[in-house]
């Protein structure tokens, strides 16, 4: 049985049997992973993912859980979580080096308080490094492509150092979604700044966020892609699915592009929403909309 000896062989490894994941995702909703693993170090991630490999066990990799949704039936499987234990953030001569775990808002704090400027757009997301390299995550005109020099991932054939432009950064996309690849860590690429400027624009875009976007409620964020030639929110507020609600999930009143966890929602009312209005929006326009947020599991 490979949870015995998952708890014979992981080294350095906090393991909980069914550990519910709606305690590590920003939607707060999901039903249990089967055990949860949180590696205390590279090395102990590296050991672990080399082991899974190995055993082929089904497994999933999560950081702060903030582009995920998972079904109440949970994940039958092995959740390695990425947190802070792997969340070291330090300068390394004129380069930022952060490790996959490390929130994207401690990060830009870092980058301001050594007066490194570019990092102000990722301060608002509610991630990780290692998921935001994952996804590209941007926002405001900026993204991880633009700032990144390296990328230290494990893969299948051992640890290996990728280049900016080894990385095959698209929209919302990197070869790491195609490949058995994970974040280790990354080496930013900052310029030079003035320290009081660069936290004037990270509060600046704090407070736009906190205007226009419902950060009051639990979100994955922007819940779908961007299509082609539209703005996701626009077409779902067009529709005339502002607030729509069904159970404890609705569209957020205050910006159509998220669906938030109104009211004590089940992953089962999220995905009713999502389907409600890809038809609804899919009907009126043409305009197939495609989730951006993960969705794995089982359902109940």
């Amino acid at each position: 049985m490979w949870k015995n000896k998952l708890f014979e062989t992981a080294k350095d490894c906090v393991l909980i049997e069914k550990a519910p994941l709606s305690d590590y995702t920003t939607f707060r909703v999901g039903g249990p992973a089967e055990i949860l693993a949180k590696p205390q170090t590279e090395e102990a991630l590296c050991s672990l993912l080399d082991w899974v490999k190995s055993e082929a066990v089904p497994f999933l990799l999560i950081g702060n859980g903030s582009n995920l949704l998972v079904r109440d039936g949970g994940f039958d499987g092995l959740v390695i979580h990425i947190g802070n234990a792997l969340g070291d953030v330090r300068m390394e001569g004129n380069c930022l080096i952060a490790q996959a775990g490390a929130l994207l808002s401690k990060v830009a704090t870092v980058a301001a308080d050594n007066s490194l400027a570019g990092m102000a757009f990722a301060h608002g997301i509610p991630g990780s490094l290692g998921g935001a390299v994952y996804m590209n995550a941007g926002a405001y005109g900026g993204e991880m492509s633009q700032i990144i020099e390296w990328v230290r991932v494990w893969t299948p054939d051992g640890v290996k150092k990728w280049n900016v432009d080894e990385m095959g950064f698209g929209y919302r996309h990197s070869r790491l979604m195609e490949e058995n690849a994970v974040v280790l860590a990354a080496c930013l690429k900052l310029q030079v700044g003035e320290r009081e400027a660069i936290r004037s624009q990270m509060k600046e875009l704090m407070q736009q966020r906190k205007s226009k976007q419902p950060l009051e409620y639990p979100s994955a964020g922007s819940f779908f892609k961007r299509p082609q030639g539209h703005f996701a929110g626009a077409l779902i507020e067009n529709a005339g699915l502002k607030g729509f609600t069904i159970g404890g999930a609705q569209i957020s009143e205050k910006h159509a592009g998220f669906l938030i966890n109104h009211n004590h929602a089940t992953a089962a009312d999220v995905l009713n929403v999502m389907r409600a209005v890809q038809e609804k929006v899919f009907e009126e326009t043409g305009v197939q909309m495609e989730n951006e947020v993960r969705i794995v599991g089982k359902d109940q």
